[in-house]
């Protein structure tokens, strides 16, 4: 018999805060976290605007020497893993095997800032004055490999890449690993930092981001709202310390959600957009209830995917119209919160899972802000403007990713 997997812990770095109670009250207070970009000089930029990181300091959680030897989507990584590792309690407990507890953390793109610096010093000074902790710093691995350090965790140990979709694929990995006995507990989620000068001029040349709002940048994540343009790109983390039922239950545990099915899967269509009918994403939805043993009328919020571009937003709408049935996808309540923290890339589906496991604990679904003019094709209850009061016993995690990568997370409500 397969091992339950619930949330013991959970830590997040987000651009409206970088704790999970800051998040949360940012949330349901619909505060925007996106404003001018103070990372680079972007006077000669069409996009003028991100999600930056906010009260956020490293050296909270790591000596400022070393912190310099490490890209900031591993500073981010390492701040929210401890967060989550503290708040389960894995680390302090005597039961715990450390041979038995793994991570594994997903990013869509890794250490491009130290790339660009890199490369910048190999062009004016020469090779020898690159860096020589440049490899570290940049491999999207060292964000799982600092943490298992840190924490002497040696089961399971490595990164995740699926563009945005990366931090959903990492907790299916973390659950598969712990329904078949291999560890007793994984350390899974997200990390990137993506407002540098090259991601943000390639995301825009591929016409991807949000140039309409340069001079009012909390109005610019509007996702579903028929004035979208673009999605704005974040930065930061998101981690959940998963954990066996019987493993957290014997250590007795505070347990936040239980993970009960999941699905995954291919577009097998294009590199960029969503296939138009959104037959991939409605292939994972549905396995996902099926791996849950639901159905779909038992789910009661859907944290979508919602990055406000036009494609992906009236595709998911078509996912949800599809699985949901019409009756259904009227009823059941959808928000996306990348409307406040912008589109965190690779950290997108953990710091999103973090504010869908809140939603259920709470009983509040946070709103979809910058909703001002109704798009017919995206026809959903996407909870505007203002935060609702809502019992949620099933929730949905919706996540794609460049490729065509599809990864839907099903919780539920923890009832003991």
């Amino acid at each position: 018999m397969s091992q339950r997997v619930v949330i013991t812990g959970m830590g997040v770095v987000s651009p409206v805060g970088s704790s999970v109670d800051t998040f949360w009250d940012s949330l349901i207070h619909g505060r925007s976290g996106v404003g001018p970009i103070s990372y680079f000089d972007p006077t000669n930029f069409a996009v003028k605007i991100a999600g930056e990181v906010k009260g956020f300091d490293i050296a909270e959680y790591v000596d400022p020497k070393e912190a310099k030897r490490l890209d900031r989507f591993i500073q981010y990584a390492i701040g929210a893993a401890v967060q989550a590792v503290k708040q389960s309690g894995l680390a302090d407990s005597p039961s715990v095997d450390k041979t038995r507890v793994g991570v594994v953390i997903g990013c869509g793109i890794g250490g491009l800032g130290t790339i660009e610096a890199n490369h910048g010093v190999l062009q004016s000074r020469g090779p020898s004055r690159v860096s020589p902790f440049f490899v570290p710093m940049s491999i999207i691995d060292m964000a799982a490999g600092m943490v298992s350090i840190r924490y002497g965790f040696m089961g399971p140990n490595y990164g995740v890449v699926s563009a945005c979709s990366s931090a959903g694929h990492s907790f299916i990995d973390g659950v598969n690993l712990i329904r078949l006995g291999k560890v007793d507990a994984m350390i899974c989620g997200g990390t990137d930092a993506c407002v540098t000068p090259l991601a943000i001029a390639g995301f825009n040349s591929s016409q991807a981001l949000s140039t309409g709002f340069n001079d009012t940048p909390t109005r610019a994540s509007r996702p579903f709202d028929k004035g979208r343009d673009g999605f704005v790109m974040g930065e930061g983390a998101g981690i959940l310390v998963l954990e066996s039922l019987e493993s957290a239950q014997k250590r007795g545990a505070t347990i936040h959600a239980e993970i009960v099915g999941y699905g995954m899967t291919g577009d097998a269509y294009h590199i960029t957009a969503p296939h138009p009918e959104g037959t991939g994403s409605i292939l994972a939805f549905r396995e996902a209830l099926r791996d849950a043993g639901i159905d779909a009328s038992q789910v009661d919020y859907i944290n979508a995917h919602g990055t406000s571009t036009p494609l992906n937003d009236k595709t998911e709408t078509k996912v949800i119209k599809e699985v949901m049935g019409p009756d259904l996808a009227s009823k059941v309540s959808v928000s996306s919160t990348k409307s406040m923290t912008g589109h965190m890339i690779g950290a997108a589906a953990a710091v999103e899972s973090v504010a869908t496991i809140l939603a259920m604990q709470q009983s509040i679904v946070p709103p979809t802000i910058n909703y001002e003019e109704p798009d017919p094709d995206c026809d959903l209850d996407i909870t505007p403007n203002v935060a609702k009061e809502r019992p949620i016993r099933y929730a949905l995690k919706n996540s794609l990713g460049f490729g065509g990568h599809n990864a839907a997370i099903l919780f539920k409500r923890w009832e003991g």
